[in-house]
């Protein structure tokens, strides 16, 4: 039997998986505000915050400070980093599955 894969600990974090899915679902580069994506995946402000910062650390998500008709906005997208590392631990996801299923 081949050795089975790792998962990236930075996404597989249940909340970070969420958030991870939730960017991947938008087009590359495209953004979504905070709270917007708090809405969407019904955590608090605090909560996503966190998570984010992980994220962020690990060059995953990038998080942008701007200004919309003089009101600050927060705009978070998946890096192409991000993107990769994801479609890994996707592919990772399905080798364990897989792995599981031989009997």
């Amino acid at each position: 039997m081949s050795e089975l894969p790792q998962l990236d600990p930075v996404i597989h974090a249940q909340a970070r998986l969420r958030v991870t899915v939730a960017l991947a679902g938008l087009r590359t580069g495209d953004q979504i505000t905070f709270p917007r994506l708090q809405q969407l995946l019904d955590m608090t402000a605090g909560n996503l915050s966190t998570h984010l910062r992980k994220l962020e650390d690990a060059e995953y998500v990038e998080i942008t400070k701007a200004y919309e008709h003089r009101t600050p906005v927060t705009l978070v997208r998946l890096t192409g980093r991000g993107r990769a590392a994801f479609e890994s631990y996707t592919q990772a996801l399905h080798q364990l599955l897989d792995a599981t299923g031989g009997d």
